[in-house]
């Protein structure tokens, strides 16, 4: 187990792979801090710096898609999305072209950045895209087994990744597959399903939790589309309570994925989603937005507590 941010294990995970012939890399003049240069050292002629023009980035992608290339279209999450709509949706989606869509620094961990940069509609942006396929690994090597995956995957795809170092939670053996969650702790009060840095954060509540004799299920939601139903049926109908967390707006993410599994299967039970409300934060550290704006360990807890009631 390795402790480090995501985006991280996605650049090395590009050079460790990146001897497949097919593989074709795009970043939009942020690659040191996306980490795809180390892609772009190893490999400049398979490596194309865009500079700032996410939507030539995206079409040219498509482009190289329909040759046989496998590229993957790079660049902050904010920017990635925020201009290249049309053509994501057009270009990528609506031409189901196989194109993966790598958008890191999100929600409010990347805190310093600003309220433009912290990118919080990403998920419910793509989740709304027929044809694609959404995916936020929860450490390094689950990013470098998502990596993996989504070269051997057919079709469009939208991989989120963050900017903060994350503590590393599987080892070698964890076996990644696209649409499955994992449990990672076993309980017997309640179900937390948790995506991306928020399996750190809810593990961190777990422990919390313990020292007064709660005991939680964590499950990992690492694809969010499609999203893994029987896991979230069987644990939401063995469990008391459930708790979604995220570092998203609630609306259209992973709270709403899970709200609408168990809508279809006619599963009521106490449901509370820990995820931004609505609203643009400001500047501060990861730390005081996730404290300020209801996403800390300290918010998880008292969630959990509240639904035991």
């Amino acid at each position: 187990m390795k402790d480090a941010p995501t985006r991280d294990a996605y650049g090395q995970a590009l050079v460790d792979f990146g001897a497949d012939p097919r593989i074709v890399v795009l970043d939009a003049g942020v690659s040191d801090s996306t980490r795809s240069k180390k892609f772009g050292d190893k490999f400049p002629d398979r490596f194309f710096n865009m500079g700032i023009a996410e939507a030539d980035m995206v079409c040219t992608a498509a482009g190289l898609a329909t040759t046989g290339k496998i590229p993957f279209a790079t660049g902050f999450a904010c920017f990635l999305l925020g201009r290249t709509m049309d053509q994501g949706l057009v270009s990528i989606a609506y031409s189901n072209t196989n194109v993966k869509l790598v958008g890191t620094h999100t929600g409010l961990s990347v805190g310093e950045d600003g309220p433009s940069a912290q990118m919080i509609v990403d998920i419910a942006y793509t989740r709304a895209m027929p044809n694609m396929i959404v995916v936020q690994p929860a450490d390094w090597e689950e990013t470098v087994q998502a990596t993996r995956a989504l070269i051997d995957y057919e079709g469009p795809a939208y991989f989120r990744l963050g900017r903060p170092k994350v503590k590393g939670i599987f080892d070698s053996s964890y076996k990644f597959e696209i649409g499955k969650g994992r449990v990672v702790k076993k309980g017997a009060d309640l179900v937390i399903f948790a995506t991306g840095i928020m399996v750190q954060e809810s593990m961190t509540a777990m422990e919390m939790l313990e020292r007064n004799n709660i005991n939680v299920t964590l499950v990992n939601i690492s694809t969010l589309k499609p999203i893994d139903r029987g896991l979230v049926i069987e644990m939401a109908s063995s469990h008391k309570a459930i708790i979604t967390a995220e570092d998203h707006n609630y609306i259209g993410g992973l709270g709403d994925a899970v709200g609408e599994v168990l809508l279809d299967a006619q599963i009521s039970k106490p449901f509370k989603r820990i995820a931004v409300k609505d609203q643009f934060a400001e500047t501060g550290t990861g730390a005081e937005l996730f404290e300020k704006y209801g996403l800390s360990a300290n918010h998880i807890v008292q969630a959990v507590k509240d639904s035991l009631r």
